[in-house]
């Protein structure tokens, strides 16, 4: 039986974070498809052309990994892809509970089952929020985020 998972987000940055989750999900899937949701209702740091073509640069050798935008619900974007789980990355307890209610939702309204995937314990504090208030203040986030002068 073949195994498609999606790994939805507005990756606004795609941090390495987000990565490890992606690389650590390939073990379980034979294939992973990175959903960059677009919501117009969200102001975005990055241009989503180029949050896309960063985050195929990082995946450009792994041909099990499809880079694909969404602008509807979730768990409908799983259905016309014909992905059977949602990839969700945790940091922390707090992560769990906010995806946790989510995951219920979802699976309620879709029978989709949402996996989750601890993410490194050195991408712990690692969050886009904090990643993009650092760059907007002239601070560097190539800790934080593979290439990225792939994004500006």
């Amino acid at each position: 039986m073949y195994t498609r998972g999606l790994f939805p987000g507005s990756f606004d940055p795609f941090t390495k974070g987000h990565e490890a989750v992606v690389r650590k999900s390939l073990t379980l899937f034979d294939e992973v498809v990175i959903g960059v949701g677009i919501n117009s209702k969200k102001q975005y740091l990055f241009d989503l052309e180029k949050r896309i073509a960063h985050i195929e640069s990082l995946f450009k050798d792994e041909p099990r990994v499809k880079i694909m935008r969404f602008q509807t619900l979730t768990v409908n974007f799983c259905k016309e892809i014909d992905a059977g789980f949602i990839i969700r990355g945790l940091r922390d307890s707090k992560d769990f509970q906010y995806e946790k209610s989510i995951a219920h939702m979802n699976y309620s309204i879709s029978d989709i089952e949402t996996v989750f995937f601890l993410t490194d314990q050195i991408y712990s504090a690692v969050n886009s929020s904090i990643i993009r208030e650092i760059h907007q203040n002239g601070g560097p986030i190539d800790s934080f985020v593979t290439h990225p002068e792939l994004l500006v």
